[in-house]
C-alpha cells in the first residue's frame, strides 16, 4: 500500500513538473519576440546617436582644418 501511494505521488509530480515546465517554455516563447524587438529598436537608435556624433565631429574636424589652411595661407612668405 505504501509502494504504490509511493508510486502515484511520484508520477503526480512528474505530471505536475512536466506540465509546469510546458507551460513556463509557452510563457517564456511568446516573450521573445518582444524582447528582440526592444533589443532592435535599442541598438537602432544607439546606431543613429552614433552616425549624428560622427557627422558632428566631423564637421569640427573639417572647420578646425580650415581655420589651420587660411591660416597657413595668410602668412607671409
Amino acid at each position: 500500500m505504501l509502494l504504490a501511494f509511493y508510486v502515484n505521488a511520484t508520477c503526480a509530480a512528474t505530471t505536475f513538473r512536466a506540465r509546469l515546465h510546458d507551460r513556463l517554455v509557452e510563457m517564456t516563447g511568446s516573450e521573445r519576440g518582444g524582447v528582440a524587438a526592444e533589443y532592435a529598436i535599442l541598438i537602432a537608435l544607439i546606431a543613429i546617436v552614433i552616425a549624428a556624433g560622427a557627422a558632428a565631429l566631423g564637421i569640427a574636424i573639417n572647420d578646425k582644418l580650415k581655420g589651420a589652411a587660411n591660416c597657413v595661407n595668410a602668412a607671409p612668405c
